[in-house]
């Protein structure tokens, strides 16, 4: 079985939804096989081959960005090279993938099929505080109202395996709910932190009404399903899969 078979993938039309495993590709350990990060120590070549190759299966050329934690968006176009820094990324133009790498951080999909956009986001514990889903949104707003949009979640680090300290949970606006989002350890100052949830409260909050994708369960864990993903978490030096969206 194809393993994204195992990922509810949603079905847009007039939009191709993508997301890579850490299968098919020709990096050696740590980072085999399929990584797509420049960033993590492998070797050039083999990276590069890989991108070639999940270009070449998704039928559409992944732009890479230089991922800081932060809420910056870009526009995409043909010439937009690898490397553009930014947490977030859009585009009208057919042909181009919005691109997020991952290895524990939750890669957002967004469409409107109205207007005929697709976008990505870098949802980190750090940018979901920061507001990198609703400067995505505002920033595009100029396409339609956050309700016009279609989300997608993919996999991350889940509930079950992402312990974090206080610091974490106080980053977050003390007046939004968390309702389930942070489940106290028996050690005090830490929890289990939902990224998935918390994602899900601030979309619905600015407006989303429809999200696809991850529901917190096991087997949307990057840290868990080893076999599938990387995760920086579990392995320390870890290489990067990715999720994308382009027009059909």
């Amino acid at each position: 079985m194809n393993p994204e078979q195992r990922l509810a993938l949603p079905i847009w039309p007039g939009a191709r939804v993508f997301c890579s495993t850490r299968l098919g590709g020709v990096s050696k350990a740590p980072c085999d096989s399929l990584n797509l990060g420049l960033h993590v120590g492998d070797d050039p070549v083999s990276v590069a081959h890989n991108r070639q190759r999940l270009a070449a299966a998704w039928g559409a050329k992944p732009v890479f960005l230089n991922q800081v934690h932060g809420t910056k968006i870009v526009e995409l176009h043909a010439d937009t090279p690898d490397g553009t820094q930014a947490d977030a990324c859009w585009t009208q133009e057919n042909g181009l993938a919005c691109t997020i790498m991952v290895a524990d951080c939750l890669p957002v999909l967004f469409y409107q099929p109205q207007a005929r956009v697709v976008a990505a986001a870098h949802a980190g514990w750090r940018g979901l505080a920061s507001g990198v889903l609703e400067n995505t949104l505002q920033s595009l707003s100029v396409f339609g109202k956050a309700a016009a949009w279609q989300v997608w979640l993919g996999p991350c680090i889940g509930p079950q395996a992402f312990e974090v300290g206080e610091e974490v949970r106080a980053a977050f606006d003390p007046q939004a709910p968390k309702d389930g989002a942070f489940k106290p350890l028996p050690m005090a100052g830490k929890y289990l932190a939902d990224l998935p949830a918390l994602a899900r409260q601030r979309l619905h909050q600015t407006g989303v009404i429809h999200v696809e994708g991850n529901d917190s369960s096991p087997n949307w864990c990057t840290f868990t399903q080893a076999d599938l993903y990387f995760s920086h978490r579990r392995d320390g030096r870890s290489g990067r899969f990715a999720a994308g969206i382009a027009l059909a």
